[in-house]
C-alpha cells in the first residue's frame, strides 16, 4: 500500500479549519497529523473533514492549548497515548493503519525563552519530555512505525537561518540537539525528510513577528517525519509546503509531507 502523510502544527484547528480543508482538498494526503489543535476532542470540527474523505480520527485534546490529532482516509485504530514528563498535557497520540503501520504524532514542549532549566521551568520540562521519549523508545523497541510532529528542535546547522546566531536560542541549543539525537538513536529512527533532502537550508516555521516572513526567510525546521529503520527505505517524496505559510490566517508552521510504499 502506498500512502502520503503530512504533519502540520495548525495553531488552533477550529480557528484554521478553512486552511485545513484547503490542504485536504488541494494536496489530499492520505493521513494528516495536526499539532497544537487547542481544542477538546469533542469540539474538533470533524464533520467538514469527514466530508472530504477523512473519516477516521484519533486525538487527544485540551481547551485552549496543546492537542494532537491524526485524520486518515485509510482505516485506522487508536494505538494509545503517553503523558511524557507527567505534564498532564495532550501532546502524543498514536494510530495504527490497516497495513499495520503505527503513526506516533508528537507536540514536544517549546521550552520557553531561556535555555536554562534552573531559570526556566519550561526548558526543564522540555528536556524531561525528550528524556521520557527516549526511554519509551528504548523500552518499546518499535518496528514498522512512523513518528511525526512539531518536535520544536531544529537539529542541523542548515535547519536554521543562522547557526551561530541561534546557538543560544531555544530550539537550536546544543543540549536540545543532543537530547533529540538520543531520542532518535533510542528508536532507531531515520529522519525521512533529510534522507530525501540531504543538503541545503530547509525550514518549516517562520515567526509571526517578521514583517515579511517570506523575504526575511528567518526560518527553522521544527517539524519532522521519522520512520523506524525497518521501513525507512520505503519513504520518499519529502517536501515542505512553504506556500501554506502564506495562506489566509496562516499557522506560523508549514506542512511537511512524505510518501511511503509499504
Amino acid at each position: 500500500m502506498s500512502f502520503t502523510l503530512a504533519t502540520w502544527n495548525i495553531n488552533s484547528v477550529r480557528l484554521r479549519e478553512p486552511i485545513v480543508q484547503q490542504l485536504m482538498q488541494e494536496e489530499a494526503p492520505d493521513v494528516l497529523c495536526l499539532q497544537e489543535c487547542k481544542s477538546p476532542v469533542d469540539k474538533i470540527p470533524t464533520e467538514g473533514f469527514a466530508a472530504l474523505g477523512y473519516t477516521h480520527m484519533v486525538a487527544r485534546g485540551q481547551k485552549g492549548y496543546n492537542g494532537v490529532a491524526i485524520f486518515s482516509k485509510i482505516p485506522m485504530v487508536e494505538a494509545g497515548s503517553e503523558d511524557f514528563a507527567d505534564l498532564g498535557h495532550a501532546r502524543h497520540i498514536a494510530g495504527t493503519l490497516e497495513n499495520g503501520v503505527t503513526i506516533h504524532n508528537f507536540y514536544v514542549p517549546a521550552g520557553g525563552d531561556v535555555p536554562d532549566r534552573e531559570k526556566n521551568e519550561k526548558f526543564g520540562q522540555k528536556l524531561d519530555y525528550l528524556a521520557d521519549m527516549r526511554d519509551f523508545f528504548r523500552r518499546e523497541a518499535l518496528t514498522k512505525s512512523i513518528m511525526v510532529g512539531d518536535l520544536n528542535i531544529a537539529p542541523r546547522e542548515d535547519d536554521v537561518w543562522d547557526h551561530k546566531k541561534l546557538l543560544k536560542v531555544v530550539s537550536h541549543t546544543p543540549i536540545e540537539v543532543e537530547k533529540l539525537a538520543e531520542t532518535q538513536d533510542a528508536g532507531n529512527w531515520v529522519d525521512i525528510t533529510r534522507q530525501d533532502i540531504p543538503e541545503g537550508n530547509l525550514y518549516s516555521w517562520w515567526s509571526y513577528r517578521a514583517r515579511d516572513w517570506d523575504a526575511a526567510d528567518k526560518g527553522r525546521r521544527l517539524d519532522h517525519i521519522w520512520a523506524t529503520s525497518d521501513i525507512s527505505n520505503a519513504g520518499h517524496s519529502s517536501r515542505v509546503l512553504r506556500a501554506a505559510r502564506g495562506w489566509e490566517k496562516p499557522s506560523d508552521h508549514a506542512p511537511v509531507f512524505a510518501s511511503f510504499d509499504l
